[in-house]
């Protein structure tokens, strides 16, 4: 098990360019399975979950080559369906959540697709039952196995329908895109997540051929096509590694510049800190946050009450932004409400923030108010456990402002999400050390 050793209290200053889109990442990978021809994709992240499904790719018969550090091209002209009713499948599909997105892609070309029950975070249920119900309306049949864990569905033929989402899941919606896509007839997906990175998605498809039109709301009409060609893809930076860095800068009253974020791509995250008091600066491309010397204080509502921040899909504010959000408020002037709709555990990592001397009030499995020490009383270094990836983040931020040297294990977590973070903040002044 890795461990970061942090010396905190320590001012940062440069600049630090965000990494390729983990969850655009996991989306484009998938959706090489639907053509025989080749795929660039450049900007691919170096992370551990990312690493997994192109390991998982190569498994399933995937030509893959690596022409850069980021850079990949892959050819899916000799899939190896076998391996889908392998034991050694079931081991590594587990491992990644992401992997559940093969199964569109697999059901539409060749008919069948297989996936156990997928790992990831632990941060509460993560239903799949958007999938299945959107692949199932397609003319899929659907079959598990209970005491596998083994979900799989086959079909001769998909064909276009209606649907409704009774939920608007990035990942359920890319599944069932990625079968609409070869579908005859026409689809109608109405309650479809239209996140940045699900847009990217549907725009590489219709490079490859595809015909979806709604792009970026939440309905997509989806006209079936028989093939799909081989395109180049270019992923947009991670916005949650943008959102960490701002919080980073904040929370060590360091002047930072990001670098290249896609401004048109990041929508109300700059707001949502601005809310807080921190100062996002537009410049060019690049997001440049001045040192808040004098701390932040956090805005009240319109009528005096006190801020909430809550969770939404897009275009509202992203769930895997509101653990750095929480840390970055107990440093802040003033009081917050943070209200976590989405999962029921993820903000069961504040104890180890309150263990650090923050003064955070758990109401129940999703609301936490944070009351701010602005800077008069510094968090305390301690020992801690990395439960997912962003709370191992934030974790990670609340030791680089602490007093004194603290400790976080289990940084397998952080890096499936953060590539080398280690080497990165070192270049900008942080007092870091990866021990294994």
């Amino acid at each position: 098990m890795g461990t970061f050793k942090i010396e905190g209290g320590h001012q940062l200053k440069g600049s630090i360019q965000p990494q390729g889109a983990k969850n655009e990442a996991l989306q484009i990978l998938c959706a090489v399975l639907l053509t025989p021809e080749k795929v660039t994709i450049n900007n691919i992240p170096d992370i551990v979950d990312v690493n997994k499904l192109i390991k998982l790719l190569g498994k399933l018969g995937v030509k893959i080559e690596k022409l850069s550090k980021s850079t990949y091209t892959f050819q899916a002209d000799e899939v190896n369906l076998k391996y889908l009713e392998s034991d050694q499948f079931k081991i590594d599909g587990r491992g990644l959540r992401g992997s559940i997105m093969i199964v569109g892609p697999l059901l539409a070309r060749f008919g069948k697709g297989y996936i156990p029950k997928p790992g990831g975070d632990k941060i509460g249920r993560r239903r799949l039952d958007t999938h299945f119900e959107g692949l199932i309306k397609l003319g899929a049949k659907f079959g598990y196995s209970r005491e596998e864990q083994f979900y799989g569905v086959e079909a001769k033929k998909l064909k276009g329908a209606y649907m409704l989402l009774e939920e608007a899941s990035v990942t359920g919606t890319a599944n069932i895109v990625m079968a609409a896509v070869l579908a005859e007839g026409q689809t109608t997906i109405y309650n479809a997540a239209c996140e940045p990175y699900l847009q990217q998605l549907c725009k590489m498809l219709n490079r490859m051929g595809a015909k979806i039109s709604g792009v970026g709301s939440n309905m997509l009409i989806i006209d079936g096509v028989d093939s799909l060609g081989g395109t180049e893809h270019t992923m947009l930076p991670d916005m949650i590694e943008i959102g960490s860095w701002i919080g980073l800068a904040a929370m060590t009253k360091s002047e930072l510049t990001i670098t290249n974020v896609s401004w048109n791509d990041l929508g109300i995250i700059p707001s949502v800190f601005r809310k807080l008091g921190i100062t996002v600066e537009k410049q060019g491309d690049n997001i440049y946050i001045p040192a808040h010397t004098d701390g932040y204080e956090i805005q009240s509502f319109i009528d005096g009450s006190i801020l909430t921040i809550a969770d939404a899909p897009w275009p509202g504010f992203t769930p895997d932004l509101l653990s750095i959000i929480l840390v970055v408020a107990t440093q802040a002037r003033g009081s917050v409400l943070i209200h976590q709709k989405m999962f029921e555990s993820r903000l069961f990592f504040v104890d180890k923030l309150i263990d650090m001397g923050a003064k955070i009030i758990l109401c129940d499995p999703h609301r936490a108010t944070v009351i701010g020490h602005d800077f008069k009383s510094t968090l305390k270094a301690t020992t801690m456990t990395s439960p997912d990836i962003r709370a191992g983040v934030s974790l990670l931020i609340a030791a680089l402002s602490a007093k004194g040297t603290s400790t976080i294990m289990n940084i397998e977590q952080i890096d499936r999400g953060y590539e080398n973070i280690d080497e990165r903040l070192r270049a900008i002044g942080a007092k870091i050390e990866r021990l294994d």
